[in-house]
């Protein structure tokens, strides 16, 4: 049956996850043939992150995973549903599951169950919040202002930079983290603009290592 999956049609197809005992649908993701291929022999839940561009296990980072119970392939055989065992919750957000916005209601239906900067992290919970802001219609938000206008956006990522430097140069080691910190907001508000996780970055941090400074520069041409 797994064999009828055509992944050259596709290479990423949608993954539904339900709870195996209550069928709360608790979010959706997908599945490139690796992450299947993960899934089914280890038994618990991989993904593939368009953001993050990789593999990832779901719960790699807060421990929340997904023990899979079965998998089920549709009529058209490109979209899988996951029946899971969750651990902790599935949203990133700290919520029980990623569907929480009711639209009919026009209100959040489902409480945070746990502390999402806890888990994730400052930086990985101030960006998807900065994600959130996209669809904002607060008027008052400073993050919706720069998403909707590009050019002030970099005007601030500028100016907030030099306003480091300054810092770094003449001023006091508190104004320096002042200064630091709008500078990474800003920044991952320009990641924001253009999706790009921060987990990305790490990665290319990460590969970094080992090699000089130099060396990666040359390697760039």
């Amino acid at each position: 049956m797994i064999e009828s999956i055509d992944w050259k049609k596709s290479e990423l197809i949608p993954a539904v996850v339900q709870d195996a005992t209550s069928n709360e649908v608790l979010m959706l993701a997908y599945m490139n043939k690796e992450a299947l291929d993960l899934s089914m022999q280890s038994g618990y839940a991989h993904y593939f992150s368009r953001s993050r561009q990789r593999i990832w296990k779901k719960g790699e980072s807060s421990g929340h995973t997904q023990k899979i119970v079965d998998i089920l392939l549709d009529c058209d055989s490109d979209t899988l549903l996951l029946k899971v065992e969750q651990k902790g919750v599935a949203c990133h957000t700290g919520r029980r599951s990623c569907f929480f916005n009711s639209l009919t209601q026009d209100k959040i239906i489902l409480d945070k169950e746990v502390d999402a900067e806890a888990i994730y992290g400052v930086v990985d919970t101030l960006y998807h919040t900065i994600l959130e802001r996209k669809t904002s219609s607060d008027a008052k938000s400073w993050t919706k202002k720069l998403l909707d206008n590009p050019a002030l956006l970099e005007e601030k990522i500028k100016e907030e930079a030099d306003e480091l430097v300054k810092a770094i140069k003449e001023e006091s080691d508190e104004q320096v983290i002042y200064e630091a910190a709008d500078l990474l907001y800003h920044a991952l508000v320009g990641l924001g603009l253009r999706e790009v996780s921060p987990d990305r970055v790490k990665q290319e941090l990460k590969r970094r290592f080992g090699v000089s400074g130099i060396e990666e520069k040359e390697s760039r041409g």
